[in-house]
């Protein structure tokens, strides 16, 4: 009797393991579903890169933690030379937003391409480092099958963790 319990605990066990594992399935078909529906859309993510079309201003903000006297964003070309420099002035804690009209320190407008972008504050006398949030269009999508997070390629600008965009938009 004791073996037959053990045999029927058994395949309730295996029975339940396939059902989760059908579970488990079926939600990845459904976020890959819905992950497809990114594709070509505009987004705001936390990312340092954005794919610039000079003849148009970028619009972008820095994630300030706390209230600074001071925020510096400096933008460089895909060689690592600096182009222009932004002073955003005092902030509080939250979303300082900035905008870039495609030109470089000398007023001269650049050409199109990817830039990078760096904020920088100073507390307590050392030098910080904030997180940037940019536009950029989703090309693909990659689904993690170990169970990680799902990643968005975007255009341009290399993958970005679902998780770090802010916006999504049309």
């Amino acid at each position: 009797m004791a073996q037959l319990a053990q045999f029927s605990s058994l395949e309730g066990i295996t029975s339940l393991n396939e059902s989760v594992n059908a579970i488990s399935g079926n939600y990845k078909s459904s976020q890959a579903l819905q992950a497809s529906s990114l594709v070509g859309r505009s987004v705001i993510a936390q990312t340092d890169k954005a794919v610039v079309d000079t003849t148009k201003s970028l619009n972008g903000s820095v994630v300030v933690p706390q209230s600074v006297s001071s925020v510096t964003v400096t933008i460089t070309d895909k060689d690592g030379n600096a182009v222009r420099t932004l002073q955003l002035g005092e902030q509080k804690a939250g979303n300082a937003s900035f905008v870039w009209d495609g030109k470089n320190d000398k007023g001269e407008v650049v050409s199109p391409d990817t830039y990078s972008f760096k904020a920088t504050t100073t507390v307590d006398g050392k030098a910080m480092e904030m997180y940037t949030l940019l536009p950029a269009t989703v090309s693909s999508v990659t689904i993690s099958q170990t169970g990680g997070e799902m990643m968005l390629n975007l255009a341009g600008q290399g993958s970005v963790a679902l998780s770090k965009v802010q916006t999504i938009g049309i």
